[in-house]
C-alpha cells in the first residue's frame, strides 16, 4: 500500500472532532510513508486533511474537476493538483492512483464516492480495502444500514467484508495492513446460480 484515497467534506461539519480527525487522517498517513490522493479542495475537511498531510511531511495529490478548481476551491499548494473534466473522471482518478480508500464525515458526495468504491468492490472490479473513520460514531447509522441489507440478501457478506471501520486513523491504517481481500465472483443474482 502506497497511496491511499480519503473521501471526506468540503465542510467542516459541526464538531470540532471532525477536523481534527481529519487532520490526524492526514499526519498518520504522512508519518507512514503513505500518499494521500483525495478531492483536491482546500475547504473543509479536505483542506485541513491536506494541510495536515504537507505539515508532516506527506505527498498530498489532488484531483479535482475544472468547474470547481475555477470556484477557487482547488488546493494549489499541494504536492500535485490534478485538473479534470468531470466528477466521473475525478473519481476514476482517485481510484486508479489509490490501493485503499477511507470516507470521513463529509455529506451526499462523500456517501456517493464511498457508495460507487463499494459498488466496484461487490462486482469484483477492484480488491482493495475501505474504510470508515468513524468519528464519534458518525457513520453507526450506515453501518446499521449495509448489515441489515446483508441480513435482508441483497449483498453477501463476501462483500460486506471490504468495508472495515475504526475510531482512529492508526487502528483505521492497521485494519488495511491485515486485510485480506474476499473471494467475490462476479455478481449473479441468485436465480441465476
Amino acid at each position: 500500500m502506497q497511496r491511499v484515497c480519503v473521501f471526506c467534506g468540503s465542510r467542516t461539519g459541526g464538531r470540532t472532532s471532525y477536523a481534527e480527525s481529519a487532520r490526524a487522517m492526514g499526519a498518520a498517513l504522512a508519518r507512514r510513508g503513505l500518499a494521500l490522493v483525495y478531492g483536491g479542495g482546500s475547504v473543509g475537511l479536505m483542506g485541513a486533511m491536506a494541510d495536515a498531510a504537507l505539515a508532516a511531511g506527506g505527498e498530498v495529490i489532488g484531483v479535482i474537476p475544472g468547474a470547481l478548481d475555477a470556484r477557487e476551491v482547488g488546493h494549489h499548494g499541494i504536492t500535485r493538483l490534478e485538473v479534470v473534466p468531470s466528477m466521473h473522471a475525478r473519481k476514476a482518478r482517485m481510484a486508479e492512483l489509490a490501493d485503499a480508500f477511507v470516507a470521513l464525515p463529509g455529506g451526499i458526495g462523500t456517501l456517493e464516492e464511498l457508495a460507487e468504491i463499494l459498488t466496484w468492490a461487490a462486482l469484483g472490479m477492484h480488491a482493495k480495502p475501505v474504510g470508515l473513520l468513524d468519528v464519534d460514531g458518525y457513520f453507526d447509522r450506515l453501518v446499521g444500514f449495509l448489515d441489515h441489507a446483508e441480513a435482508e440478501g441483497f449483498m453477501g457478506p463476501e462483500q460486506r467484508s471490504f468495508l472495515v471501520s475504526a475510531a482512529t486513523p492508526d487502528g483505521l491504517l492497521e485494519r488495511f495492513e491485515r486485510f485480506v481481500p474476499p473471494a467475490v465472483r462476479a455478481w449473479l443474482p441468485p436465480s441465476a446460480t
